[in-house]
This record gives C-alpha cells, structure tokens and sequence, in this order.
C-alpha cells in the first residue's frame, strides 16, 4: 500500500473510520444505533449484548465528509494514516439508556449472553476509542454534530417510517 505509492509518486492518505452514523442508517448489518432507536420507537426490548460496559465513540456522517474533505487539502495529511471519528465514549448501556431517554421509550431493555448472540465463543473489544490527536493537528476539524443530534434525526425518520 504505503511504499507502492511512494516509489509510484502517488499522494496517498489512509484514514481509519470509527463508527460512522447519521440519516439513512439502516441497521440491517448489525448497526448498533439505528438498530436501538428502530426498537425504541416500536416500544419493543433493546437487545444489548454482554452486560453493555463495552464502550464505543459514535461520529455523525456529515462530520466524517466534513473532516475527510479537511484532510484532503491539507498536503501534510499524505503519506499519512489518520483515525477519523469522534472521541466521545459512551458504554452500549448508556447507548441504549440515551436512546430509551430521546425516544420516550417504554421499551425495556433485555441483556443478551454473547453465547447467545453468535453461537460460538465472542470476544468482544471493551474499548473502542480512537487517538484523534493526528487528526486533528492535520485537519483542524470541531465536529459540529453531536450524538444526541444524530439520534434525534434517526428517531424522526424512523417515525416517519411507521
């Protein structure tokens, strides 16, 4: 990858996305969020799985473009692999709590055994948090969307939907 491009001359930027989210979100492939508010506002059980102390960082989609096209024009971001997403944490728990909280939700919220969930021994990552320092110093990109926000958007159009 990187050393082709370099003895080829090519400008080269890599970035690594960490849970992208936003309108038009389905959670046909296991998409946490939208698979939450689709629950939620059909007032059915939140499934969660594990005890939900597992943690993720969510960036809302506008966001990611926003901050891919900053990287884009800055020349030092090539030859350079770069973390794209948003740094605040939030367990699946409370995912599902905020979600519960923005939908006006009566749905409960049901814990699923991992061996349940796959079939097999699941390992699942506890953290899940990117290291934005790069990013930022070669974007100079503030995010402008907040997770509340993005929930907010899911949740009318999921309405919508009904």
């Amino acid at each position: 990858g990187m050393s082709y491009a370099s003895r080829m001359g090519m400008k080269v930027l890599v970035v690594r996305f960490f849970n992208t989210i936003g309108p038009r979100q389905t959670g046909r492939y296991g998409m946490v969020v939208p698979r939450f508010v689709a629950r939620a506002v059909a007032g059915e059980p939140i499934s969660v799985f594990g005890d939900g102390t597992q943690t993720r960082c969510f960036c809302d989609v506008r966001d990611t473009v926003a901050s891919l096209d900053a990287l884009a024009n800055n020349p030092d971001s090539y030859g350079e692999i770069v973390n794209v997403g948003n740094e605040r944490e939030i367990s699946i728990l409370d995912l599902a709590e905020l979600i519960k909280v923005r939908t006006e939700s009566s749905s409960d919220i049901k814990f699923v055994p991992y061996e349940e969930a796959y079939a097999e021994v699941f390992q699942e990552t506890a953290r899940r948090r990117p290291n934005l320092t790069k990013f930022r110093r070669l974007s100079g990109f503030e995010h402008k969307w907040s997770l509340e926000q993005t929930i907010d958007e899911l949740v009318d159009a999921e309405r919508r939907k009904a």
